[in-house]
């Protein structure tokens, strides 16, 4: 079998007339609709699965770190999972696709890799058939392709996929992976502008915080238009008050913790000039004064007055402890 994630001869997918339509049509909305949302991406491609063949179970994961996959999405049996975290081992199923580069099918071993691994869905329902597809992005200087994240399917009825439903899952994965490889290109394209007056778009705590709080103002918003229908039964009003009372408990709560963050590291940020900020931002990452002056347009002299001010400011002996504050900062 091929391996996942390697250079191959272009051809033609082999897999049936039926499934090459469902295929093609789910490029085009892939391609113009779901660069924007990964939740409908992911629950658009979980669908055209569902119309090839059967998926009683569907996820998504991503590796995080050294030992741990976050799994943003995931569907059993008609329902949505909760997102989770779990951390992997060696006999697992993410450790075998790291070994193995390549789509795990639980014909292989009669599912003795699933089984070992963190189960998902309904634990009381075993699957019977199952297919990991690996995700790869282009490696790093060159390097060989870099396994970043999973999709699978699995089916609660033996023999359920065949070498048509894999092949056609397999290119789905590899239609997601493509989407989320450009965004984090065009992320990274707009990383190596030359640092400017204004902070750089960075995914912060307070960022996540106040995303989360509007997410949950909109549900609050629903519940408060529900619960004006004149048909709510009362047991169903009574319900949605109990959820408008959470959703305010956790906005508040939210706000709270923002409250509580360490924010030493932002006032002293905010003690420095545009131009000293600039400086401080590309030495959190780690460059010398020549790169730093280049990206900046001044001279190293420059660079160097600079630094013995922001030293200064921030009553640090040297330029990595600078840099790691920076980072702390950039991190909230």
């Amino acid at each position: 079998m091929p391996v996942a994630g390697e250079d191959r001869s272009p051809g033609v997918l082999r897999v049936d007339a039926e499934t090459a339509i469902i295929l093609r049509e789910a490029y085009h909305k892939i391609e113009s609709l779901y660069r924007a949302s990964h939740y409908g991406l992911f629950d658009y491609v979980r669908a055209v699965a569902g119309k090839i063949t059967s998926v009683d179970t569907f996820y998504v994961g991503f590796l995080h770190g050294s030992n741990r996959v976050r799994y943003p999405y995931g569907y059993d049996s008609g329902q949505y999972d909760d997102p989770a975290s779990h951390i992997y081992g060696p006999n697992g199923q993410t450790a075998w696709l790291l070994r193995q580069r390549q789509t795990y099918r639980f014909a292989y071993d009669n599912g003795a890799v699933l089984q070992a691994g963190v189960p998902a869905g309904d634990v009381t329902k075993p699957s019977e058939d199952a297919v990991t597809v690996p995700m790869f992005r282009p490696g790093s200087d060159g390097g060989p392709d870099e396994l970043f994240g999973m999709m699978s399917m699995h089916s609660y009825r033996p023999n359920s996929y065949d070498d048509n439903a894999v092949r056609a899952f397999e290119w789905l994965a590899g239609m997601t992976a493509r989407v989320l490889t450009r965004e984090a290109e065009d992320r990274e394209a707009l990383r190596l502008l030359p640092a400017g007056a204004e902070s750089p778009n960075v995914l912060t705590s307070d960022s996540v915080m106040e995303y989360l709080s509007n997410r949950i103002a909109i549900l609050r918003a629903l519940a408060h238009e529900a619960m004006a229908l004149t048909d709510v039964a009362d047991p169903a009003r009574d319900s949605l008050g109990k959820l408008i009372k959470e959703a305010e408990q956790t906005q508040s709560e939210l706000i709270e913790m923002m409250l509580d963050a360490d924010d030493g590291p932002e006032q002293r940020f905010a003690l420095l000039t545009p131009t000293q900020q600039s400086v401080a931002l590309l030495l959190a990452e780690d460059p010398g004064n020549t790169r730093i002056a280049t990206e900046l347009g001044i001279s190293v002299n420059t660079v160097k007055s600079h630094l013995r001010t922001i030293l200064g400011k921030y009553d640090l002996a040297s330029r990595a402890e600078v840099a790691a504050d920076v980072r702390r900062y950039l991190a909230r």
